[in-house]
């Protein structure tokens, strides 16, 4: 079964479509609000396939990452009571409990390590709304993580660019497999 194949190529194939960069930064500003699909997805291959444009497309990247959350800021601001059940709702429910905590013990510094976090960024923007915690600082604090992730995801992928790409694409389908088996165990060992 070549699930993984067909998907890498056609990923490839959006990445080098001259579009390519609008969708890239609708996907990061949707991403910052409700999205689930972070923008990762879309900026490895095309750093990839444009080596020499990957700095460009991460600050791309990045800057519509935090209008986006400014976005799921205001939303949180104005929406408190929604936001949480939506939350709920959503499955992000222990996300929230625990970004909520970390921004009551650390405040702006949970903007700055939301950027790399495993935890989905957009509960922090919303989160950083309903905490109602200062705007410019949460921007720009927003800004500085978000390149410096977004830069080196770009430069990284750039750096292997073509040759690592057909490497990845040799072994995508073990790759992929690989991590369905590990999500089902995990999923079977914290249940």
């Amino acid at each position: 079964m070549n699930i993984f194949g067909v998907m890498y190529d056609k990923t490839m194939e959006w990445s080098k479509h001259r579009f390519a960069t609008f969708w890239l930064c609708l996907v990061s500003f949707i991403e910052a609000i409700f999205f689930p699909v972070p923008p990762d997805v879309m900026l490895v291959p095309m750093s990839m396939s444009k080596p020499k444009s990957a700095v460009k497309f991460a600050l791309y990247t990045a800057i519509a990452s935090v209008l986006g959350g400014m976005v799921g800021y205001a939303v949180g601001y104005f929406a408190t009571d929604w936001v949480q059940g939506i939350m709920q709702q959503w499955g992000y429910g222990d996300h929230w409990a625990t970004a909520m905590k970390w921004f009551e013990q650390w405040g702006i510094l949970v903007v700055f390590v939301a950027g790399f976090s495993p935890i989905p960024y957009k509960v922090f923007t919303i989160c950083a709304g309903v905490m109602q915690m200062v705007f410019f600082p949460f921007v720009l604090t927003a800004f500085i993580s978000r390149a410096a992730r977004f830069l080196l995801v770009a430069k990284l992928a750039a750096w292997g660019g073509e040759k690592f790409a057909a490497k990845l694409r040799k072994s995508i389908e073990i790759i992929g497999w690989s991590v369905v088996a590990l999500a089902v165990a995990a999923y079977f060992i914290l249940k």
